[in-house]
């Protein structure tokens, strides 16, 4: 297996640095020496063979990079939402399926535990989840019902002590590998509730999505329920209707608005440095006109998304975030980072399609980040109807 070097430097033109607290600094900084001594060097060959590396659970857990926001008292890191966002920038600059790896432990998996969960619920699994001793996934997206979740068939009937599950959740990331899955399913008056099913309970299989071009270094799949006895204490006693799933998405898209970010500054230092390398017509490339406007509008995206992520965690400390502001900031970093990945592998050439370096990686990753946890389109009209009061999806 090659080893590869991580030649990484951050880039901050508007010194945003000076933002963040010492804690913050020191989180994140530990987050991007992870991603360079364990990630950089294996993650082209695993992405390569459409492998997941089983190992980072436990190193993510080691990490705290696991629902960081939760309180210690249940395994988590105590940590404000700047801190998350800047592990989630960190974990994307080296792969967005890593990234989605503790995006979805921390705030689909432990958040809707810690915030609908009972409190038994809460101490028999966050604790675990926390380390990476479990594996957790969210079951929400079903094969025919994606950005109308409300429409799903997913159920489940009384039983007497327990509850019977049926249907199927896709796109499930985590699902081959997890021991436990929040599944959102509706009971027998049509509402929706949460539920935490495990992995052995008769019935409950996760079937391996194959054949992705996109996070291919990590771990896609199915849940499938078959008349699953599920105990009545796995349901999630605070948990009534979409608004509960909706508010766990709200969380892992904040999370995503920065590591977006991560990934366009891990293509921009890579384009900046291959072009300041590369000769052609006897000065480096860096010195062309073209080349300058492209590196140019990569960093002005990248300083403007910095400084929107900042103002949103900000928000997000203070309790004032609206779901609104944070689909903004899912959907900005989404575009900004799909774009720049793109002129990264115009500046690099031929050399952009190999993975000798990481940017076409990105670039297809990102497609998939672009589409889950509500489509570019979708958030597009939810600022839509944030501002005109117009709900444009009915």
């Amino acid at each position: 297996m090659a080893v590869r070097s991580d030649l990484f430097t951050a880039p901050d033109y508007y010194l945003t640095d000076e933002l963040f607290t010492d804690e913050q600094k020191l989180v994140r900084d530990a987050v991007r020496a992870y991603v360079k001594k364990e990630i950089s060097p294996i993650i082209e060959d695993y992405a390569q063979k459409a492998e997941f590396p089983q190992q980072v659970v436990k190193q993510l857990g080691e990490l705290g990079c696991y629902g960081p926001t939760i309180p210690t008292k249940y395994g988590g890191g105590g940590l404000d939402y700047i801190a998350y966002g800047l592990m989630m920038q960190e974990l994307e600059r080296g792969d967005s399926g890593i990234r989605s790896t503790a995006s979805v432990q921390g705030s689909l998996v432990m958040f809707p535990i810690y915030e609908y969960g009972s409190e038994e619920q809460r101490m028999k699994y966050l604790p675990r989840l926390a380390t990476g001793e479990y594996l957790g996934c969210f079951g929400l997206t079903e094969p025919n019902h994606g950005s109308d979740p409300g429409s799903m068939t997913t159920n489940f009937k009384d039983n007497g002590d327990h509850v019977v599950l049926n249907g199927a959740k896709m796109w499930i990331s985590n699902a081959p590998f997890a021991q436990v899955a929040v599944v959102w399913a509706k009971d027998e008056e049509g509402e929706v509730r949460g539920l935490v099913v495990e992995r052995g309970m008769e019935g409950f299989t996760t079937p391996l999505t194959h054949n992705k071009w996109s996070l291919r270094a990590s771990a896609t799949g199915e849940l499938v329920f078959d008349n699953v006895k599920v105990p009545k204490e796995n349901i999630f006693p605070k948990a009534k209707g979409l608004k509960a799933p909706l508010s766990c998405l709200t969380k892992a898209r904040y999370g995503i608005a920065w590591g977006t970010i991560g990934a366009a500054m891990d293509c921009y230092d890579t384009a900046l440095r291959y072009s300041k390398e590369r000769q052609q017509f006897d000065k480096p490339i860096a010195g062309f006109q073209l080349q300058q406007k492209k590196l140019a509008e990569m960093i002005t995206e990248i300083t403007k998304a910095q400084l929107l992520n900042w103002r949103i965690g900000v928000l997000m400390n203070e309790g004032k975030a609206t779901p609104p502001q944070v689909s903004m900031a899912k959907r900005n970093g989404c575009e900004i980072a799909a774009n720049i990945t793109r002129e990264a592998r115009q500046i690099l050439g031929a050399m952009g399609i190999t993975g000798e370096y990481s940017v076409m990686r990105h670039m297809m990753n990102l497609e998939s980040v672009i589409t889950y946890e509500g489509t570019h389109d979708v958030h597009l009209l939810i600022t839509g109807m944030d501002i005109t009061g117009i709900n444009a999806f009915k």
